[in-house]
This record gives C-alpha cells, sequence and structure tokens, in this order.
C-alpha cells in the first residue's frame, strides 16, 4: 500500500525527532511491503521567518491533500513577543480547524522499565498503569470568544468557554467506543459544580452513558481529578473531558510516566486522516545538540499507522520495538539522570535494529 504523509517539522528539536519517526516508518515500509511518500510544509515559527504568517495556506491544502499528518513541535522564545493571532501555536489551533480534528487521543502509560522514573511512590505503581486521555479539541475557552475591554477595574481581558450539544455528544461518543476496546470504563472530568458549560457537559455525558451499559461510568471534578492522578493513577481507563482541563490534565499524566519525552498523541476526526504528534514542546535550549528524546514522535508514528492506516502489526512492531530497547536498559537523555545516554540518532538507530 502507499500513502501519503503531510511532515511539518516545526521549530527547535522538531525536525530531529521527526526525521527519526521517518526512518522508523521506511523501516516498517520495508518490512511489511508499504510504501511512505513524505511531503514536508512550513508550520509555526519556521513558517513565520519564511512567508510571514503560522500557518501558510499551502500548509493546510497539502495537509488536507494527505493521507495523514506528523507534527513535531513549534514555537521558541524567538517568537513569544509576536501578538497573539500570529504566535506559532495559533498555528496548532488552526490546523486542527481547518483538518475537523474534534478529538485528542493522549495515552499515558508507564513502561514497566521506566518505574524507577516516576515521581511516584512505588506502592502506587508497582502494577503501573495505562490511562487513554480522550480531550475535546476543538471547542471549550481556546476558541471562545476573547478581547480586551474597559471593565469594573479599568482594563481587563476575557475568554468564554462555550460547549454545543453537539460538541459534547461526538467526543463521549469517542470516549465510550475507545473504552469499549480497552478496559470498559470512562471517568468525565469537569467542573459542573461552578461551571455552566461543565452542567451541560455532564448532562450529556450521562445520557450517552445510558446507551453503553457495559461500560462503567463515573464523574470527577477536575481539581479532584488531578489529586486523584498523582494519589491512584492505575484507577483510571478512559478519561474524557474539556480541551483545557484536557490540556492540563494529560501534561500532570505525561509527568508521572517518567518523561513527557515518551508521550505521543493522536488528533481525529471524522474521517481517517489525523495529525500525530508528541505531547511535549519544542524544546529549543537543547535543539540541534542530539539530546530530544525522539520516542514520543515514533510512538505518535505507531498511532498513525493503527488510527488512520488500520495497521495494527505494523504499529505493534514500533510499539514492541521501543519496548524492547527500554527493557535492555537504553535511555535519553531525559531519562539518564547525568549517566551515560544515547542521542537522538542513537536510540533512534537502537530501535531500527529490532524492527
Amino acid at each position: 500500500m502507499r500513502y501519503n504523509i503531510a511532515l511539518l517539522k516545526g521549530d527547535g528539536i522538531g525536525p530531529e525527532i521527526v526525521d527519526s519517526a521517518v526512518k522508523v516508518l521506511e523501516a516498517i515500509g520495508n518490512k511489511f511491503g508499504h510504501e511512505f511518500v513524505f511531503t514536508p510544509y512550513l508550520i509555526g515559527g519556521i513558517a513565520i521567518d519564511t512567508c510571514g504568517e503560522p500557518l501558510p495556506k499551502e500548509t493546510v491544502e497539502g495537509c488536507l491533500a494527505s493521507d495523514s499528518v506528523l507534527l513535531g513541535a513549534v514555537g521558541g522564545p524567538k517568537w513569544d513577543t509576536l501578538p497573539g493571532n500570529i504566535r506559532p501555536e495559533k498555528a496548532l489551533l488552526g490546523i486542527r480547524a481547518a483538518m475537523g480534528l474534534f478529538t485528542n487521543l493522549r495515552p499515558a502509560k508507564l513502561y514497566p522499565a521506566l518505574k524507577g522514573e516516576c515521581p511516584l511512590r512505588a506502592d502506587i505503581v508497582e502494577n503501573g498503569f495505562d490511562i487513554m486521555i480522550v480531550r475535546e479539541l476543538t471547542g471549550g475557552i481556546y476558541f471562545g470568544e476573547r478581547g480586551m475591554r474597559e471593565g469594573k477595574w479599568g482594563e481587563e481581558a476575557y475568554d468564554t468557554e462555550c460547549y454545543s450539544r453537539m460538541e459534547i455528544e461526538r467526543i463521549a461518543k469517542v470516549a465510550f467506543e475507545t473504552a469499549r476496546k480497552r478496559g470498559k470504563k470512562v471517568t468525565s472530568i469537569d467542573k459542573a459544580n461552578v461551571l455552566e458549560s461543565s452542567r451541560l457537559w455532564r448532562k450529556i455525558m450521562h445520557e450517552t452513558a445510558e446507551r453503553y451499559p457495559d461500560v462503567e461510568y463515573s464523574d470527577m471534578l477536575v481539581d479532584n481529578a488531578a489529586m486523584q492522578l498523582v494519589r491512584n493513577p492505575a484507577q483510571f481507563d478512559v478519561v474524557v473531558t474539556s480541551n483545557m482541563f484536557g490540556d492540563i490534565l494529560s501534561d500532570e499524566a505525561s509527568q508521572i510516566t517518567g518523561s513527557i519525552g515518551m508521550l505521543p498523541s493522536a488528533s481525529l476526526g471524522e474521517t481517517t486522516r489525523g495529525l500525530y504528534e508528541p505531547i511535549h514542546g519544542s524544546a529549543p535550549d537543547i535543539a540541534g545538540q542530539h539530546k530530544a528524546n525522539p520516542i514520543a514522535t515514533i510512538l505518535s508514528a505507531a498511532m498513525m499507522l493503527l488510527h488512520s492506516f488500520g495497521l495494527a502489526k505494523e504499529s505493534d512492531a514500533i510499539v514492541s520495538a521501543v519496548d524492547a530497547v527500554l527493557n535492555a536498559g537504553y535511555r535519553t537523555a531525559d531519562l539518564s539522570h547525568g549517566a551515560a545516554y544515547l542521542s537522538t540518532e542513537e536510540i533512534t538507530a537502537k530501535i531500527l535494529e529490532q524492527i
């Protein structure tokens, strides 16, 4: 089979980690008889420097014409002083909206080989954990009405949280369908004791739960959820929540897995075309130093094979290769604690050896 993949390498360590993922996909193609065609496009700071905008029209068109998209990372201090509407991060919201990607799947798994990296007590993580955070991606406060105005105490800024029934219903369906393929348990995170948007969220989640009697369902307030993630992460299977809450909680979850450099993500919509990226940032402080951990991007490529292309064996081959490398004791700089570590290229080579 032939698959066209748009590459959005972006800024900082983005080019390095995307290059590693491309090598892994090429190895998978050679092993299983697939052809992956990669076409690069500009996004983020590099696009601002080259085209004067963070998300050029050519990039949007290229992504829409592809079978799927692999993204590195965007942003950096070089562009921090730009107005919000032309900052590199604006491109992420724009490409998600343009591609109709309303679901963000963020797995948070504690690999057995990395238990020692988890900051939680050993007895809490003895049996590990495997959480799938289902984050609504194109609604809520990040896309709501915003602006500046004169308020009671002078100049003030505002951002609006707003969710429609349609937006909640479709993300609820994704969460419950995902749970059916895993541990058949859904926890919905909201702030229904304060926010009207969360009250509608909870109402619709309950309505959806009635159609999935085989899935255990519960509600949890977001502040409690933040505590429970560090108290007993193994209690969670599928977690579904709003855009902002999902953004925050998934980063918290990343830290209890040992390193944010380990966690992939998939952004999906109504079609099989998705956008796949590591959840970490562009890390400009280590760009070009060969220290970046490419595993999150490599695992994002594995998610692409599974969710967009339906290539389960090929996806499993990547995951198994990563497991083997970690179990063998190989580590990148973020996991080394000052000890010897492998460079971005060296850890990629070890993974390639296992495919």
